[in-house]
């Protein structure tokens, strides 16, 4: 049985959601982040889930979250941080505050967060950090009428990359996960004319993410994580 500790932020979207049951499911302790205006926010209660507000996009907010939560617990074993947001417009549509705005959902509070816990993690000398990327921000290609969205998913991969080469030799790993569409309502609703069945369920993504924190994927050293399914 597992006795280890991970963070999640954003547990009350669709993705946020089904890695907190999955890993409470496999008897970790989690910390799950909420926004402050989310009155839904993770209808779970569990003796081993700690729900904590904080706005990601503030540093100084997020700083002190993490250090309380080193504080508390001492071990980080994981990170996964399923916080973002999408916006479509092409280049002629887009303005430098549309890219501000969607580097701050996207990636401020995936850095905000994995930077200290990074450092906790070099200090420990084990852990895994997980991003969620996307295809347009893994290819520039597919990333047409959705510019601040590409731009923003593109700096996770780079980041991972830094953080990758920095931990060589101590045993802390950071990878990017790379969903196609994901299954949820929300997206059905837009897009009710499409094959379900060929998009990615939440579900398979934190199966997938919870293998790679196993004994058995202590081995693996996968940057980039592909979840397409049949999209």
């Amino acid at each position: 049985m597992e006795n280890k500790t991970v963070i999640i932020t954003g547990v009350s979207g669709n993705l946020g959601q089904a890695v907190l049951q999955l890993f409470l499911a496999k008897n970790y302790t989690v910390i799950g982040t909420v926004n402050h205006h989310d009155t839904t926010a993770a209808a779970t209660e569990n003796p081993r889930l700690e729900k904590v507000a904080v706005d990601l996009t503030n540093a100084a907010d997020t700083e002190k979250f993490m250090q309380q939560v080193i504080a508390k617990y001492k071990t980080i074993d994981a990170v996964i941080l399923t916080v973002g947001g999408f916006a479509m417009g092409n280049v002629a549509q887009t303005q430098t505050a549309d890219v501000y705005q969607q580097y701050k959902l996207n990636f401020e509070t995936a850095y905000n967060v994995a930077r200290p816990a990074f450092e906790q993690m070099m200090k420990q000398q084990q852990g895994r950090i997980f991003l969620i990327g996307s295809k347009p921000g893994l290819d520039a290609s597919k990333g047409k009428g959705m510019v601040a969205y590409s731009l923003s998913k593109s700096l996770i991969f780079k980041l991972a990359e830094i953080l990758n080469h920095e931990a060589k030799g101590h045993n802390v790993v950071t990878s990017v996960i790379v969903p196609s569409t994901i299954d949820t309502p929300q997206n059905r609703k837009a897009m009710p004319d499409s094959n379900f069945d060929a998009w990615v369920k939440p579900e398979a993504i934190a199966q997938t993410i919870y293998f790679y924190c196993s004994p058995e994927a202590a081995a693996l050293r996968e940057p980039v994580i592909k979840l397409y399914n049949n999209s």
